[in-house]
């Protein structure tokens, strides 16, 4: 082989190194060139990644890519050996070669006679083998052998440099995907949403046709979070996600603008009247039910909308315009529903059946109770439980019990529900008593309305005679609210309390309208920290002083203390180094039927997601 010719392809290849070659561009450059200076009657490359099929193929003629492609489909041939032996693999004459059985029979029929295959290597890295055919027996010369070894070793270091390019690029394009896209969701975010609300208003200018926006927020979207946990958000924002993708239009574009704030973008309007249908569509496709792994959880969600006609007006005071209606729908949820249009608000109405079926659910057999332990910060033992009102409406499933109080407050009932959970709650715990579990305290929340009203304390009285148990493992949960809107009656009934025997809790200590002034005048004998800033343990340092601070505080007072929302090990090692008496959260237990609960108690619930090393002796007197 002349050695200008090796010289002048090694130096169209360091030319070719300067620029984007791309990789299959530089096997098949490879491939090509080697025909033209070696005594070869065709040439191929492959790359190979173990457990993967071949990306890149290249070959000079039909023939030699039907032998490339055939040792891939065998996973046998000189090509497989060449790689993972990192060495070069000559057969002069295939006809007598012993090694490939299935390969060579196939390679002879096909008019191959030798084969003399090359690895693709630079340092420790293995890429692939480059094969030179012949359909004439014979060996190639040790200068031709050389002179192949080095243009294989040139190309892989050549390949090695554009693999690196496109690493880079797939990862610059990644990061850009990411940057633009929610990745939760999988949807726009707010970046790519402002980026296409700006194109749209271009396009409105041009076209005169009317551009929407709407703003979706769901209700009480924290309270999922609280009481399910925020993997149950998770899902719930992904199913939203889902649903509302239903509603678009091609060309339309939804986002997930923040937490639990979607907006849809819909462009090339021709009526103004076309958002109240499409808003009607967005409302009517969240109102099922979502089906969850808790089971089946009914949500409501503020949407407000702005339309301009024309784009005359910027994209930011659109934005601003929507918000401001979503904003007034939260505040108007018995009103109308808000739209912006050229500047002025018009309200449409929404409503959810919810306030008009729960007078009525009791006696249909849909409330029912679930418990969540509470248990000692120290060693997970089970203290307590927390009775929580759960409502399953026969259509739209799992009512949220953010919202469930506010409707049986409006409706008048908030009483009448109050009494039967606390009788509820009082007959279960009257069930574990005769099983021996004598010492589980039960906490039952109640309601500033009904803790204020009158016959209250009379009613608690009534339902604890109904059995021998110990007032003390009742503990009624208020919040500090109770004290604020009319303290004088307030104190009679704490007062009242307090002889019956019964314990009382400050709920969400830390939130509202915390005082010390509440813990003088109303003492209490738990403090309840609000899970919203056991949430931050171990991410930040305030939400760590705050915590200590109420721990000591109600310490120096004589009152325990538990933490609610406890979901990681990190937050619970937190509260135990900060000297939490219990815990109670996802991290120990989900709340559960009473039925669950009881197994639990008694040993046969053991490892059924809870981390609460429980025993029957735990409870005996």
């Amino acid at each position: 082989m002349p050695t200008d010719d090796l010289a002048e392809v090694l130096s169209a290849f360091a030319r070719n190194m300067a620029t984007d070659f791309p990789i299959q561009g530089i096997l098949d450059h490879l491939v090509h060139r080697i025909v033209e200076i070696l005594p070869v009657t065709g040439a191929g490359v492959t790359l190979i990644s173990p457990g993967v099929e071949p990306r890149f193929i290249a070959a000079s003629n039909d023939a030699a890519l039907s032998f490339e492609r055939l040792q891939s489909e065998l996973a046998e041939g000189p090509c497989l050996t060449a790689y993972h032996d990192g060495a070069a693999v000559s057969i002069p004459d295939l006809a007598r070669e012993q090694r490939f059985p299935s390969f060579a029979p196939k390679a002879l029929a096909a008019g191959l006679a030798a084969v003399f295959t090359f690895p693709l290597n630079h340092e420790e890295v293995r890429l692939g083998a480059l094969d030179l055919y012949r359909d004439t027996p014979g060996p190639l010369s040790a200068a031709c052998m050389s002179a192949a070894q080095t243009l294989a070793d040139v190309a892989a270091a050549y390949l090695l440099n554009a693999q690196a390019r496109e690493d880079l690029q797939d990862s610059a394009n990644r990061s850009l995907e990411a940057s633009l896209h929610d990745p939760l969701t999988g949807l726009p975010n707010r970046t790519l949403m402002l980026e296409r609300l700006e194109h749209a208003f271009l396009r409105g200018r041009r076209s005169r046709k009317a551009t929407a926006l709407f703003f979706v927020d769901l209700d009480h979207f924290k309270e999922v979070n609280d009481t399910y946990g925020h993997g149950v958000g998770d899902e719930l924002l992904i199913a939203v996600g889902d649903r509302l993708r239903g509603t678009l239009r091609p060309g339309d574009t939804l986002a997930r603008f923040s937490g639990d704030e979607f907006v849809i973008l819909c462009e090339d309007l021709d009526d103004l009247a076309r958002p109240d249908a499409i808003r009607n569509r967005v409302q009517a496709v969240l109102e099922p039910p979502f089906v969850l792994s808790i089971g089946e959880l009914a949500v409501t969600a503020s949407v407000g909308s702005a339309v301009t006609a024309h784009g005359d007006e910027a994209p930011t005071q659109l934005l601003h315009e929507a918000d401001l209606a979503m904003y007034d729908t939260k505040r108007r949820m018995r009103g109308a529903m808000p739209r912006r249009e050229h500047g002025e608000l018009a309200h449409a109405q929404e409503s959810s059946g919810l306030a008009a079926a729960l007078p009525g659910a009791m006696s249909r057999g849909e409330l029912h109770l679930e418990y969540q332990p509470i248990v000692d910060a120290l060693d997970g033992r089970l203290t307590g439980v927390e009775a929580l009102l759960r409502w399953n409406h026969p259509t739209r499933g799992l009512v949220l019990p953010a919202l469930v109080i506010p409707l049986a407050e409006q409706s008048g009932k908030i009483v009448e529900i109050g009494e039967w959970v606390l009788k509820q709650a009082w007959a279960d715990r009257q069930r574990w008593e005769s099983a021996s579990h004598r010492d589980l305290a039960v906490s039952v929340n109640v309601s500033g309305r009904q803790f204020l009203t009158a016959g209250f304390v009379d009613m608690v009285a009534t339902v604890l005679l109904s059995g021998s148990i110990d007032p003390k493992l009742l503990t009624l949960e208020v919040t500090e609210s109770v004290f604020i809107s009319d303290s004088a009656r307030a104190a009679v009934a704490h007062r009242a309390l307090k002889e019956i025997g019964v314990m009382l809790a400050l709920d969400d200590f830390g939130t509202g309208y915390s005082s010390l002034t509440h813990l003088l005048h109303y003492p209490v004998d738990t403090i309840k920290v609000d899970r919203s800033f056991v949430a931050n343990l171990g991410r930040d340092r305030a939400s760590k002083t705050i915590v200590g601070a109420v721990i000591d505080l109600g310490h120096g007072l004589g009152m325990n203390v538990v933490s609610e929302g406890v979901e990681t090990v990190e937050q619970h090692s937190e509260l135990t180094g900060l000297g939490c008496d219990s815990c109670q959260g996802f991290y120990f237990a989900r709340p559960m039927p009473a039925a669950s609960l009881e197994a639990l108690i008694c040993g046969e619930g053991a490892g059924r997601g809870t981390r609460l090393p429980i025993r029957a002796a735990s409870f005996a007197t």
